[in-house]
């Protein structure tokens, strides 16, 4: 009794959760590592099927080999299948899966739901799960639809509906996986094609709850004027400035170097600053060739990331908001931190400031122990690690170079990112013994 009580204290829901994604990967490495999952019929070497798997889980993008050639169609269909999971939220699927046999969740299933979902306590939270189910898979299928009618100009109605399918579901959960060797580049000067895996892509890293906003704001009855929540406001606002900003840059400083006319030049450079502020991972032009300047921007967005609560990684677009109007709030000398006449509590800013600085910090031991043990340039290296804590999949060409320690560096920080740095920060440390009592205040000087 007193081991199942010490387990139930050790195995908090954010532990629980964190131990839920490492055995999906570990589960999908077992299964991409045997020879009916690869093209050859060979066995795949366990570390490279485990930085597939959890890249998938994660819905990163990173690969150590091609998708495409190096995996048959079953292991494909693994990977589409992991990264579907790992991108909703395994808790999900398995909730709705209790609900059709039992009729109810347990309560330790509704806690470990409540923490992978981030929405406001208020809203219901099966409700709110049953329709996130029922949008993604709206979404998806509308995706598919419109990329199997822009393939069949290349391809026959099989091969087009079989990469609308796996494209489509890549790009919603923004897990950036392609069966293309150098993703979408031959497709960097078409418009629709462009337009149609944005319009994805934006759609799942804006997070559940702006989804789910937006559906009661369009579903509601009119009876009385509903406006949308100031996280949602705050998300988008936030996006597109983030997102133009960053193609601006990339826009001049790439010049005409991977594309010829201006309306290709407009294109990529959108196309590649959203996939990365989105946290996608799909590129148009070549990552590696591009210079300094774009890779430090995009750097800085993948850093950010996309909306909470969603498919997407990094320290999320509202975190880095609230930091922002704290310290304008501390600069002009105001008592109270607030955004669209909306006041944001203390809690609040402290998790913010929590999760960036965890963030930082294990982006900076990251690198550091990358540049002794890979033969990469400084910003190769910051960009990779980078990109997988944001989990957005971009490289700049050293992913399948790495070393066994630099991809075990790259799957852990691949894993901090999906569950969150906070998430990992409170599986990691011991729960302190709440304690009766308070220290005496001292002054630290600080700045």
């Amino acid at each position: 009794m007193k081991k199942t009580n010490h387990l139930r204290r050790f195995l908090t829901p954010i532990r629980s959760l964190t131990f839920g994604f490492s055995f999906l990967s570990l589960v999908g490495a077992i299964i991409l590592s045997l020879p009916m999952a690869s093209a050859s019929g060979n066995y795949t070497p366990f570390l490279d099927a485990l930085f597939t798997a959890t890249s998938a889980v994660t819905t990163t993008g990173l690969i150590v080999v091609d998708t495409g050639s190096y995996y048959n169609t079953f292991g494909q269909t693994i990977i589409l299948i992991l990264f579907q999971v790992g991108g909703l939220g395994y808790m999900i699927f398995i909730s709705l899966f209790v609900l059709g046999f039992a009729g109810k969740l347990s309560m330790t299933n509704r806690v470990l739901l409540r923490e992978s979902i981030n929405r406001p306590g208020k809203v219901d939270l099966i409700k709110f799960s049953k329709i996130i189910i029922v949008t993604t898979l709206l979404i998806e299928i509308i995706g598919v639809i419109f990329l199997t009618i822009y393939w069949m100009n290349y391809f026959g109605f099989k091969e087009a509906l079989y990469s609308a399918v796996f494209h489509s579901v890549s790009a919603f959960t923004t897990a950036g996986f392609s069966i293309y060797a150098d993703s979408f580049i031959k497709y960097q000067s078409s418009l629709p094609f462009n337009l149609i895996v944005i319009s994805l892509i934006v759609l799942g890293s804006l997070g559940f709850f702006v989804l789910y906003d937006f559906y009661l704001y369009i579903t509601n009855p009119g009876k009385k004027i509903r406006r949308l929540a100031t996280h949602t406001k705050l998300v988008i606002s936030l996006m597109l400035i983030l997102t133009l900003t960053a193609a601006g840059l990339i826009f001049f400083a790439e010049g005409n170097i991977h594309v010829n006319t201006l309306k290709e030049k407009i294109i990529t450079a959108i196309f590649q600053a959203a996939t990365a502020s989105t946290t996608a991972g799909f590129n148009t032009i070549d990552i590696g060739l591009m210079k300094a300047q774009s890779l430090f921007a995009i750097i800085i967005i993948m850093f950010v990331g996309a909306g909470p609560g969603g498919t997407a990684g990094g320290i999320k677009l509202t975190t880095f908001g609230v930091l922002l109007i704290s310290l304008y709030s501390q600069l002009t000398g105001r008592k109270n931190v607030a955004i669209l006449r909306r006041k944001i509590s203390g809690r609040t800013i402290q998790r913010a400031i929590a999760i960036t600085l965890i963030a930082a910090l294990w982006l900076i031991v990251s690198v550091l122990v990358l540049t002794f043990s890979e033969q990469k340039s400084f910003i190769q290296i910051f960009f990779e690690v980078a990109s997988a804590l944001g989990t957005v999949g971009l490289s700049a060409g050293i992913t399948g170079d790495l070393s066994s320690l630099g991809k075990i560096i790259i799957i852990i920080t691949m894993l901090i990112g999906r569950v969150g740095p906070l998430g990992i920060g409170l599986t990691v440390l011991v729960r302190e013994k709440i304690t009766s009592y308070e220290y005496p205040e001292d002054d630290i000087l600080v700045g």
